[in-house]
């Protein structure tokens, strides 16, 4: 599916709406060699913030850090609004679907920092899409692909 808007990867190089959450990954400001794997609940809005090494964000006390508004914005582009906040059961109408509506209808129900669990298998996921980027492009079949459908009949 084509983004809705075009996005820059530097800041947040994943996001996805999978698992009941919205989660991906955020670059750090400070640190280049560091990376953040954020994610918001759907319905509760419970986040979680961490270093790629499990260290947890020092910007996440209470609200919303910076890596989780980040990625709520790269979520809207990459998403649309309307969509991101109805996968997150946010109640913000069509035309006020944006970024800053979306994190403002979350933050006003105060959030509780959720789990950070799910880091590994986010970090995980992006790790293998960042795989993908260093084949040489070909047109042989790759096998873990195998399972999609093919579009021609087989004889």
């Amino acid at each position: 599916m084509p983004s809705a808007r075009p996005r820059k990867l530097a800041k947040v190089p994943f996001v996805e709406l999978a698992d009941g959450r919205l989660q991906g990954v955020v670059s750090s400001g400070s640190d280049i060699g560091r990376v953040y794997v954020s994610s918001i609940e759907a319905g509760t809005y419970a986040f979680a913030c961490s270093t790629n090494n499990n260290r947890p964000c020092g910007g996440a006390n209470g609200w919303f850090c910076n890596h989780i508004r980040a990625l709520i914005g790269e979520a809207v582009l990459q998403y649309g609004g309307e969509r991101v906040a109805r996968y997150l059961k946010v109640e913000v109408s069509g035309d006020e679907a944006d970024a800053g509506a979306v994190i403002h209808a979350m933050t006003s129900t105060r959030p509780a920092q959720g789990d950070r669990s799910a880091a590994a298998q986010v970090f995980s996921r992006f790790l293998r899409h960042l795989a993908y980027l260093e084949l040489v492009p070909a047109t042989a079949p790759l096998p873990e692909m195998q399972w999609f459908p093919t579009t021609r009949a087989v004889a």
